[in-house]
């Protein structure tokens, strides 16, 4: 073990003294903290509903760390629930990783477990895990179990988002909608689809920091406590080991993770998420890493909203482990996980029963044969933009010309969106501008940009949308995200108006507005920046945060940051 950091009073043998002093209000004594002392960085919140449940939970990681051996500690995370933070839970995820750095770094513990959850809780524990580089492992409080109503299996929030479109459509009655909201969320735990919530707790089991099985898990059933028990003990081995995760978080351990990506067609949220967590260890992956290894990917793991099933008949089916069984030919096998193994020693006793094989399939006879995310480049986007052509409700849509409908921001989306005067048919292209990282601020999940009630009305169920705001990975449809350069710092997204003719080519891997160079450039002359009114978090957020294409990130947490003279 690594010394503990002390309290500073100019005499390192008076602050243990002083320490120990203090800390025996607890009942324990010199020899407990002779032990690996382990901090369980707790996201118990009842605003947070997603992490509502994880106390007793807390309480077995405890009982795990004792077995192992371990002195426990238990102190307190910021919790960011996702429909209850505004403007955005991303708005939020950098702090989070910045209080979960400074607090393992700075409390007198050896090794951490981190309580993820709701979709920004894992990535920001993880960002601040990686920066603070002490044996840590990450504990899921696991999904929801499935919802159901009148026979129909339902999902949060995918079916939130079906049945709330079908309302205003008409075609659901406000008596019904009332119903099934009841049942849309039935259990604790997080969404129950593979949205952005599982997505990174999948990738998570990829990449090395969650033990096997720990991403699908129903949060009801007792085999997450058993989890939970056996986190406990295995931090400890890993303290007494000195693995960290600079140890573990390797390039060709990011490229496993990406890899588990593109075969469960997860949250796009995870492709921001995965390279902010990379940079923190000094490792860049880009857009292009992404592009690459989805054309190489299988799309294998039958998964809502772009497949039928969801986390809880995945984890029958054996859970993300069987997942990578099935990938085991393109992993890369000899990389270490929080195990103490290697990924390829843990699979190998993995195996599926064949009366999975629909939720789960094989290589060779894939839902698609190649993965769950593509990447656009174009002259609205040269820095990249990303669609899950999976989860395209229209196929035709994959490559479609339209006529712009530009909304300057979410404000005034909202506000016209379903006006009676709005000039807008089928075959528009519905552009928001101003979503993004600086913009919003936050890049808010506002990409699934709602279809226009009067088409809604008409039967028109899919649209192309672009915008530079992220969408939740419980959504659905033609929807482009993430175009970097955002619009607010002068990316031509931005630069778009009413009536220009917007080309989507997925196949061709193309997003492109039909103007010349030249109309670019004489447009760009006339652009002005907004202007922002901020103080405090949001001044400095707006200020220092990185683009989607590598990870909104603040620049100064990065390993390799030189400007000292930031504020």
């Amino acid at each position: 073990m690594e010394k503990k950091s002390n309290t500073s009073y100019g005499d390192a043998e008076f602050s243990d003294f002083l320490k120990m002093a203090f800390r025996r209000h607890l009942g324990h004594d010199e020899a407990d903290y002779e032990k690996p002392v382990i901090g369980i960085a707790n996201t118990f919140s009842e605003v947070n509903r997603c992490h509502s449940h994880i106390q007793p939970m807390v309480e077995t990681i405890k009982q795990g760390v004792i077995a192992g051996g371990g002195t426990p500690l238990e102190f307190p995370i910021m919790s960011l629930g996702e429909m209850f933070t505004s403007p955005t839970t991303m708005m939020y995820r950098n702090l989070v990783a910045m209080d979960t750095e400074e607090m393992i770094t700075a409390q007198p513990i050896d090794g951490v477990v981190l309580i993820g959850g709701c979709d920004k809780m894992a990535p920001a524990q993880l960002m601040g895990a990686a920066s603070a580089n002490k044996p840590s492992i990450l504990f899921s409080g696991g999904p929801m179990n499935n919802g159901e109503y009148k026979g129909r299996t339902l999902g949060a929030c995918s079916d939130c988002r079906y049945f709330w479109q079908e309302y205003k459509a008409g075609t659901v009655s406000e008596t019904e909608i009332k119903e099934i909201n009841k049942e849309l969320a039935p259990t604790a735990g997080h969404c129950m689809v593979m949205g952005s919530a599982s997505t990174i707790a999948s990738c998570s089991e990829a990449l090395g920091m969650m033990l096997p099985g720990g991403a699908a898990i129903p949060a009801t059933v007792n085999e997450r406590m058993h989890m939970a028990r056996e986190t406990g003990k295995q931090i400890v081995r890993l303290v007494n080991q000195r693995i960290k995760p600079s140890d573990i978080m390797t390039k060709k351990s990011f490229e496993n993770a990406i890899r588990l990506l593109m075969a469960i067609g997860g949250s796009t949220n995870s492709v921001i998420h995965l390279t902010a967590i990379a940079k923190r260890v000094g490792i860049k992956i880009d857009l292009d890493l992404f592009e690459i290894i989805s054309e190489e990917t299988p799309f294998i793991a039958n998964m809502r909203p772009a497949g039928e099933y969801q986390m809880q008949d995945l984890y029958h089916a054996g859970g993300i482990p069987v997942v990578l069984k099935e990938l085991e030919s393109l992993l890369h096998l000899d990389e270490l996980t929080v195990t103490g193994k290697t990924i390829g020693e843990n699979l190998n006793n993995i195996k599926i029963e064949e009366v999975y094989r629909d939720i789960v399939r094989t290589i060779n006879n894939p839902l698609h044969k190649d993965g769950g995310i593509t990447v656009l480049k174009g002259n609205i986007s040269p820095n990249g933009s990303i669609i899950k052509p999976k989860a395209v409700i229209d196929k035709k849509l994959l490559k479609h010309k339209g006529k712009a409908v530009v909304f300057k921001s979410i404000e005034d989306m909202e506000k016209r969106i379903n006006s009676e005067a709005l000039e807008v048919d089928k075959d528009s292209v519905l552009v928001l501008q101003n979503a993004g990282p600086v913009g919003a601020p936050g890049m808010p999940e506002a990409g699934m940009i709602p279809i226009p009630q009067k088409l809604l009305k008409q039967g028109v169920r899919d649209m192309v949308r672009i915008s530079d705001c992220r969408m939740s990975g419980t959504a659905f449809g033609t929807v482009v995200l993430h175009i970097s350069p955002e619009s607010a710092i002068g990316g031509p997204l931005g630069l778009v108006k009413d009536g220009d003719l917007i080309e989507l080519d997925v196949k061709n891997r193309i997003l492109n507005v039909d103007i010349s160079e030249d109309e670019l450039k004489e447009r760009q002359i006339g652009w002005k920046a907004p202007e922002f009114e901020d103080r405090g978090y949001y001044w400095m957020y707006r200020k220092h945060v990185l683009q989607a294409d590598e990870g909104c990130d603040f620049d100064f947490m990065l390993p390799d940051f030189k400007d000292k003279s930031i504020l």
